[in-house]
């Protein structure tokens, strides 16, 4: 006998969206917020830290959920949309993982190159590139592009799931929202 396909996202699907959304938030807080600080002062040295860390929560989380997501089928969207809709949504979560993975590698690589180990939780990690303020500079560009990317990205993602929700009325948002 055939297993019905699933409506939902697993409860680890779920758990995981959420969370790597909280991380998300917390990670582009903390370097916002740290402007509000006079340079040097130790709230704002404090919030760069946090920033680091997380970012890099973020990187290993990642990976965990691909795993997750590889392991657990995609629930249908009901009614189904068109197939560029379709299209576009694989298009976005790619970007959203190419994100997720790229920026906190860009800030890893980025303080190695201002000659500073990245920090996470107690541990420092292994150099990636030796102190070369050029390739920081260069970095330090394409990690601030791709900030500005994730908040479209992000921002882009929230939007279509309310789009689904209110507009198509299909259970796009509803397979990922947490509870029954």
């Amino acid at each position: 006998m055939a297993h019905p396909s699933p409506t939902r996202y697993s409860g680890l699907s779920i758990a995981m969206h959420w969370l790597m959304a909280l991380l998300l938030v917390a990670v582009y807080a903390c370097i916002e917020l740290k402007g509000n600080f006079p340079k040097g002062s130790e709230p704002r040295e404090l919030l760069k830290h946090w920033h680091f860390m997380l970012g890099l929560g973020v990187f290993a989380l990642v990976w965990l959920r691909l795993l997750v997501r590889l392991l657990h089928k995609t629930p249908a969207i009901s009614p189904a949309p068109p197939a560029w809709q379709t299209g576009v949504a694989h298009l976005m979560h790619l970007a959203l993982y190419v994100l997720m993975i790229g920026m906190p590698l860009l800030g890893w690589l980025l303080l190695n190159a201002e000659g500073k180990p990245a920090p996470f939780f107690g541990l420092e990690l292994p150099l990636l590139v030796d102190k070369d303020s050029v390739l920081a500079e260069r970095l330090e560009e394409l990690h601030e592009f791709g900030a500005v990317a994730g908040y479209w990205l992000i921002g882009l993602h929230a939007a279509a799931g309310l789009f689904h929700h209110y507009f198509s009325r299909d259970n796009t948002l509803t397979r990922m929202l947490p509870g029954r």
